[in-house]
């Protein structure tokens, strides 16, 4: 069966996701078109490159991903050049660790730009903190005088997975010269199931989403007590508020729930069997929800 996938962010969370792909493919299930955000741009544009879950399991497995904390060397005390990173460099990690991982192992399926990829089959998100806005990859390119054809899908991927004050931004530049930064698409739309749906909310074959959360009925509220739980309030708002508002209950019976909660977003550190665990309880999640999911919709024209 075909269908449309959207992948959410979640930083190291997204292991979980390589399960819920297992599962998928397992029941027949077969991706026409993918998005996602930050992880979920990661593995959107794997499986649009043709990678299957037992492959990704195997390359996550074998990563040592403390490779990507790619931090510039200096004599200065630790603190202090953390300190400096954020304020000049606005991150602490370059990142260009991560986007040459992404690009090896899209160059292994012949994948570089996005005129490798059929058209409209991979869409990516991410935020232009300049410009106040969310962007779409590689749709909104034309607008900075880029051809789409042209882009990189691991700059893309690069780009979406920018987590803020810990990777480096991406700047971009449009015709005029002027110069945007790039950031975690996360930040403005954490789960773009919207990218699929028609302006009557329907869609040409079914959408399954994939979340690394609660269902929206069961979110706890924020806890503010001081500046730095007001800080992480209004982060988590800003990637939650957009998505929780366009999400009916009838987008929610597409949608498989995986709430991972005891693994950081930046927990770079794991050891192989919590990877394995991680994709262990996104298989299950994901089973028990395509078990009972209603599969004999048509596609609407």
């Amino acid at each position: 069966m075909l269908v449309d996938g959207v992948f959410s962010g979640g930083g190291i969370k997204g292991i979980s996701l390589i399960g819920a792909l297992q599962a998928a493919q397992e029941r027949g299930l077969r991706f026409q078109r993918v998005a996602g955000a930050s992880a979920g741009a990661l593995v959107a544009a794997l499986v649009s490159a043709g990678y299957t879950s037992q492959e990704l399991t195997d390359i996550i497995c074998h990563t040592d991903l403390k490779q990507f904390l790619d931090e510039k060397k200096s004599r200065l005390p630790l603190p202090f050049m953390n300190w400096l990173k954020v304020y000049w460099k606005l991150g602490l990690f370059k990142g260009d660790a991560l986007e040459r991982w992404v690009k090896k192992l899209l160059l292994a399926k012949g994948i570089e730009t996005f005129a490798d990829l059929p058209e409209g089959s991979l869409k990516i998100v991410a935020s232009d903190i300049t410009r106040g806005r969310l962007i779409v990859l590689p749709d909104d390119l034309p607008d900075y005088g880029i051809l789409p054809e042209k882009f990189s899908v691991a700059r893309a991927v690069r780009m979406s997975c920018s987590i803020p004050y810990f990777f480096y931004p991406i700047p971009l530049y449009n015709r005029t010269g002027q110069k945007s930064y790039i950031v975690d698409g996360g930040v403005l739309s954490n789960f773009p199931i919207w990218l699929f749906q028609r302006k009557d909310r329907t869609s040409i074959r079914p959408v399954l989403g994939f979340q690394l959360n609660s269902s929206y009925e069961s979110l706890q509220a924020h806890k503010v007590k001081n500046a730095f739980g007001l800080f992480k309030a209004l982060f988590l708002t800003m990637m939650e508020a957009h998505d929780n508002r366009h999400i009916s209950k009838q987008d929610a019976r597409d949608i498989v729930f995986i709430p991972v909660s005891e693994i950081s977003v930046i927990d770079f550190q794991l050891p192989e069997s919590v990877k394995q665990e991680l994709i262990q309880f996104g298989y299950k999640q994901t089973d028990d929800f395509l078990s009972k999911w209603i599969v004999g919709r048509k596609p609407r024209k």
